[in-house]
């Protein structure tokens, strides 16, 4: 996957006729590489509109094509200069994720469907977790179902949130591309405007495709990036995607499965029983893509000297960095706020499935740290998010919220924790994050009152009392069973 912010070039395909249709694509400029972004087949990449075929421009663009791609091709330039969505072509997105998810990861392994043994397996792992949790968290359970996903059926789902992720910078690259012409100059190009907005989204939903695509590969669940990324009340796991976490690891698929259960459902109790928790992250995002700025003067630059005959130039620009954060308070406190918002957010799922784990699972410390390892290494969902957002997370954060929350739990208890959910100027701040045991030690206020009012208002349980105290607890482990999908 690229870590350059919106390349876009589409995933390559292997050809009908092995090593020999390579060699043609070669000889023709048809492949997919980045001299050809779209994949058009005889877009004229290297060569372009002066080398062979120059007097017959046709024939140079679509001599060496097949029927076949012919139609294909005019059909995605259909679909790109049509286009009169919003800044991002999430039909194209949609199809390009699907395409790289057909190819397969990485390591070979190819997508498939869930079989039943699968499915099964996922479902009693969820609803142990939701079980072992009950000790762990104030937190009744969220998830009213569990689910099995393919990688196919995780892009399916999780386009929306993405959607809203994406479409906030998406709109400001999309506004520049129209400001960097002349006023004079807008009045009478508004058709090459609208053209380059529909090539625009194009190329976001190319490179957003694959990104996606690429990460479905990787996930293990639903909540892999830390948001709430599939349809609210389901537990999700993706049982190719575990088998292949845990492959080296030297520890029993079951309790890798297990313990994957548990922070997925760990995430579902608190995205369910928080409910301002997901509009404060998804505003986090949106403020925080609000102050990129892009580098006007680079991209009049790449439009005055845009040659038709080099369609990757606009690319390589992209990679030169175009897209930067204002470095004014506004985005900096936007940046603070999101990071720690997430490390909250993870840094509580990480200290509630230890707590739950530790005492019963013999892996539970080696499964801990080799996700924490793989989110501070860059992991895939962090590289998407950065991918897509221009956003790099700070990992260190996860460790310090995980201590805070952890600290609390021994000094005000279970329910002292969890109770600093029921609303957001009640959480840890990232100076808090700097100093936990100030934080921890700080004189309380009593918010008890608070709580209720807060639960009356929004139809919600007091998160300060156990969701089994009211007697349904019973009713939502079976509700798990039966309404699995």
């Amino acid at each position: 996957m690229s870590d350059t912010p919106f390349g876009f070039g589409l995933p390559p395909e292997e050809p009908d006729d092995g090593d020999e249709g390579k060699k043609k694509d070669q000889q023709s400029g048809g492949g997919q590489g980045p001299a050809n972004p779209f994949g058009f087949g005889g877009l004229p990449g290297a060569g372009g509109f002066g080398g062979p075929g120059a007097d017959n421009p046709f024939a140079a663009m679509f001599g060496s094509m097949n029927p076949n791609d012919l139609g294909a091709a005019f059909q995605q330039l259909g679909q790109m200069l049509s286009y009169e969505g919003g800044p991002v072509n999430w039909d194209m997105a949609k199809q390009i994720a699907r395409q790289t998810v057909a190819q397969g990861a990485p390591d070979g392994t190819k997508d498939a469907s869930v079989g039943p043994a699968e499915r099964s397996a996922v479902q009693e792992a969820v609803r142990l977790a939701d079980l072992w949790l009950d000790d762990a968290t104030a937190l009744p359970s969220g998830a009213g179902s569990a689910v099995a996903w393919s990688r196919a059926e995780w892009v399916e789902a999780t386009l929306p949130a993405w959607k809203e992720l994406v479409d906030p910078v998406a709109e400001r690259v999309g506004n520049a591309m129209g400001d960097v012409l002349p006023e004079e100059m807008q009045a009478m190009a508004g058709p090459l405007i609208g053209m380059m907005r529909s090539m625009g989204g194009a190329m976001f939903g190319t490179q957003i495709g694959q990104a996606v695509g690429v990460l479905a590969g990787e996930v293990v669940g639903s909540s892999d990036v830390g948001l709430p990324l599939g349809p609210a009340g389901k537990a999700a796991l993706l049982p190719a995607n575990i088998e292949r976490f845990g492959k080296d690891l030297g520890v029993p698929q079951e309790e890798v499965r297990l313990y994957l259960a548990l922070r997925e459902a760990a995430h579902q109790r608190l995205f369910a029983h928080v409910p301002w928790l997901r509009s404060h992250l998804f505003g986090a995002v949106d403020g925080y893509a609000r102050g990129i700025k892009v580098d006007t003067a680079k991209l009049e630059d790449v439009v005055g000297q845009f040659d038709p005959q080099n369609p990757e130039q606009l690319q390589e620009a992209l990679q030169q960095g175009m897209f930067q954060p204002e470095d004014t308070p506004e985005q900096k406190a936007a940046l603070a706020r999101l990071e720690t918002a997430l490390a909250l957010v993870e840094g509580w799922v990480d200290a509630v499935v230890h707590a739950a784990a530790k005492p019963r699972l013999s892996s539970a410390d080696a499964l801990r740290e080799t996700l924490r390892r793989r989110r501070a290494s860059g992991g895939p969902a962090e590289q998407t998010f950065a991918t897509l957002i221009g956003l790099e997370l700070r990992p260190r954060r996860l460790r310090d919220a995980s201590r805070l929350w952890a600290s609390l739990t021994d000094a005000r208890g279970v329910d002292g924790r969890d109770g600093l959910w029921a609303h957001p100027d009640m959480l840890p701040t990232a100076t808090d994050l700097d100093d936990p045991d100030g934080f921890v030690h700080r004189e309380q206020l009593d918010f008890s009152e608070l709580d209720k009012m807060l639960g009356e208002a929004a139809g919600k349980p007091d998160l300060r009392k156990k969701g089994k105290d009211e007697g349904d607890a019973g009713d939502e482990g079976d509700a798990k069973g039966d309404d699995a999908e």
